[in-house]
């Protein structure tokens, strides 16, 4: 292995996976069940949901969410579910825009592996540019990319990190991760333990301009829906790196600089463990107020036997049109229906530039937590 110089571009980033002694042990085996376990119960409870499409758009938000503020893209609770219960065409500026951007990555990544046994490399390129809203793919060879050092201090931040770069290099690297990402027979891994070794490879191969961070997380979440560890992306895994993120950055160095992967992979792992659990306690708590709703609405003089009350949970905010169906033709209706529940206390009403807009506090307040 050559010696790692943060300022050269860092074309010897050694192929995956590296030697079983560098990252897998007994502290590692104990982790990794737990992880796993843990992960295992997420999937079988959301498999219960009688439409678990109810909890993605809801979890898919705070992950956005977590995951451009880890970017240092911030936005409030208050202004990000406001903002979001605007159409797609709707014009969004500043961080919410971000944020919609990288939901619609996610989605757009968990439709492009639907129908197909490996993520490929079309796939990486599509999600990074819906995370960026652009139409740039793998960085050209000649652009200069290094990684500074975050935070406040000299106005020339230090170099901490410079990623391959070379005519075809960044192709070849990227070409060789895929491979082993998607062969399992040539890469007989732990399919945890392998979503991390790619994750710590793609932040070093930095294909993109920009947008690695991001892009690389929801590779996270679609890696292990692929191997069947989920069958929905519902793992709001920023929220852990956003809390430690000062560790995560450290423990990613680790591995170039010194190749600590161990210490990279307890991290990962404790990260999908909690994230696990927490997602879980949201799900379960998601599910209690769902049945306090339904059971608020069914006793009442006048059955709203047309609501589809699914459609209250899939983000805080509410715009009438959001309930129009085939029982629900009217936007007039929907006013109603939703007025009926602003009397029993279940949503409230607030004007949005021209029109109302009635807000789940409940929901609000569990996915705030």
């Amino acid at each position: 292995m050559e010696p790692y110089d943060r300022h050269t571009p860092y074309n010897a980033l050694p192929a995956l996976p590296p030697e079983k002694g560098l990252y897998l042990d007994d502290d590692v085996t104990k982790k990794l069940v737990e992880a796993s376990r843990r992960l295992s119960e997420l999937k079988g409870l959301a498999s219960t949901l009688p439409n678990q499409s109810i909890f993605v758009n809801t979890i898919a938000l705070r992950e956005a969410k977590a995951s451009s503020a880890i970017e240092n893209i911030f936005t409030t609770d208050d202004e990000l579910y406001k903002s979001l219960s605007y159409q797609k065409d709707d014009y969004l500026e500043g961080p919410a825009k971000e944020i919609l951007h990288y939901r619609e990555a996610l989605w757009k990544g968990y439709q492009g592996i639907a129908g197909h046994k490996e993520i490929t490399m079309q796939t990486v390129v599509d999600i990074y540019r819906a995370v960026k809203n652009t139409m740039d793919g793998i960085r050209p060879y000649q652009a200069e990319i290094v990684i500074k050092k975050r935070g406040w201090g000299s106005l020339v931040a230090d170099t901490v990190y410079t990623p391959p770069r070379g005519k075809g290099v960044v192709e070849k690297k990227m070409t060789e991760l895929l491979h082993f990402m998607n062969d399992d027979n040539a890469y007989p891994v732990d399919p945890l333990l392998k979503m991390i070794l790619a994750h710590y490879q793609f932040e070093a191969i930095h294909p993109f301009r920009d947008g690695n961070g991001r892009t690389g997380r929801i590779l996270c979440i679609l890696y292990l829906i692929q191997k069947k560890m989920l069958d929905i992306p519902i793992l709001y895994l920023s929220a852990y790196i956003l809390q430690n993120k000062d560790a995560y950055y450290q423990t990613l160095s680790g591995v170039t600089g010194m190749r600590d992967w161990k210490g990279f992979i307890l991290y990962m792992l404790e990260a999908v463990s909690q994230t696990a659990e927490y997602t879980t306690d949201k799900i379960l708590r998601i599910l209690s107020l769902m049945e306090k709703t339904e059971s608020i609405v069914r006793n009442q003089k006048k059955p709203m036997s047309r609501l589809e009350l699914h459609k209250l949970f899939e983000q805080p905010y509410i715009r009438p049109k959001s309930l129009l169906s085939n029982n629900i033709k009217s936007v007039n209706t929907a006013k109603k229906y939703l007025s009926e529940l602003e009397q029993l206390g279940l949503l409230s009403k607030e004007k949005v530039g021209k029109e109302f807009i009635w807000f789940n506090t409940d929901l609000m307040n569990i996915l705030s937590d």
